[in-house]
């Protein structure tokens, strides 16, 4: 692809979501949503691979439904109540469809059927920003409505939490795998999104850091099924050794980064009277953690039996770029430990 095309999709790509984030009309907010589909599109259908085409299709087709959804609903809510302003949405059917339309949008559950399709047909950087940037425009509509239908919101996030668990534990295939994971977190967000919105932001940041450096490990390492991952160790130690501690931020245990989002979200659910949510939403985390795990002990504890004893052509230098790798696996192994030593040099 011509470095001119891609600068104006990647552009297109920020536009259409810096315009859904400024946006409080409707139909400004529809725009950049579709700016937003319209622009992933070629990068999607890059490689001109069937799978790829037939991912982009998919894509294409999933996110025209749920855009046709939101015009429907809003206008439906400007014939009825006469408004347009996103946070002034009260039509009962609206607000419902419009919450259904963008979950569908992020590839919640129940609607999540086309996200681990649609990601297994690309390649690693696509679905880099398929997984991570793609979902900022629809939560932030999602954000604004929170107050609205609290009960489906916290139906969807245990759904998700669930689905994302259940969904993974059988899959060979490492793209899928991140898939039914994006499911998951997504569904911990969405969970406590009605009683502390600012925790929601901040476990979003933070799995935007932790699957970035996933995707960027398995990208360096050019690794699309849990067997090829036994090759690591040998094209690259060092991060064959952090990859593993950075899946298991990633499930959320302490001390790493990702224990952080699950522990607050989990306070703060049991505050609000929610003992049983709590429950089922970390019993659910157990079963995303086994298939971390799968992927770690492959990764770190496992010699592929194809290893010849010939000179092999791994062992040259790799001309990827590491920077970005090793900052986000940095944030998201030590942002959790370094945190009070941070907080105790700060002036009071």
């Amino acid at each position: 692809m011509s470095p001119f095309i891609l600068a104006a999709l990647l552009f297109s790509l920020g536009l259409g979501t810096t315009l859904t984030f400024a946006s409080s009309h409707w139909l400004l907010a529809w725009m950049g949503l579709e700016l937003n589909t319209m622009a992933i599109l070629p990068l999607m259908a890059q490689s001109h691979h069937p799978r790829a085409i037939e991912a982009t299709t998919k894509y294409f087709l999933t996110q025209a439904t749920a855009a046709a959804m939101i015009l429907f609903a809003s206008t439906t809510n400007a014939w009825v109540l006469g408004e347009w302003n996103i946070q002034l949405t009260s039509h009962p059917l609206a607000t419902t469809m419009v919450i259904l339309a963008l979950s569908l949008k992020i590839g919640l559950a129940p609607m999540h059927f086309w996200l681990p399709e649609v990601l297994q047909g690309l390649d690693l950087t696509t679905g880099l920003i398929l997984s991570t940037w793609q979902k900022l425009a629809p939560f932030a509509l999602i954000l604004q409505l929170s107050t609205i239908n609290p009960k489906l919101l916290v139906f969807l996030g245990l759904t998700s939490t669930l689905v994302g668990g259940w969904g993974g534990l059988n899959q060979t295939q490492t793209r899928k795998i991140l898939a039914y994971s994006s499911i998951a977190h997504l569904g911990w967000m969405i969970l406590i999104l009605k009683f502390t919105p600012h925790l929601t932001l901040l476990a979003l940041l933070l799995y935007i850091i932790m699957t970035s450096s996933v995707f960027l490990t398995l990208k360096l390492n050019n690794s699309m099924t849990i067997n090829a991952l036994a090759t690591s160790w040998t094209k690259a130690p060092a991060i064959s050794t952090i990859a593993p501690l950075t899946l298991l931020s990633l499930g959320g245990l302490p001390p790493l980064s990702g224990f952080m989002p699950k522990w607050l979200i989990l306070q703060e659910l049991t505050k609000q009277q929610l003992p049983l949510t709590a429950t089922i939403a970390a019993m659910s985390a157990l079963l995303s953690l086994f298939f971390y795990l799968r992927i770690s002990y492959s990764m770190a504890l496992t010699m592929s039996p194809n290893t010849v004893s010939a000179s092999t052509p791994w062992r040259l230098n790799n001309p990827q770029s590491t920077l970005l790798l090793s900052t986000a696996t940095a944030l998201a192994l030590l942002l959790l430990p370094i945190t009070p030593t941070i907080i105790s040099t700060l002036p009071m």
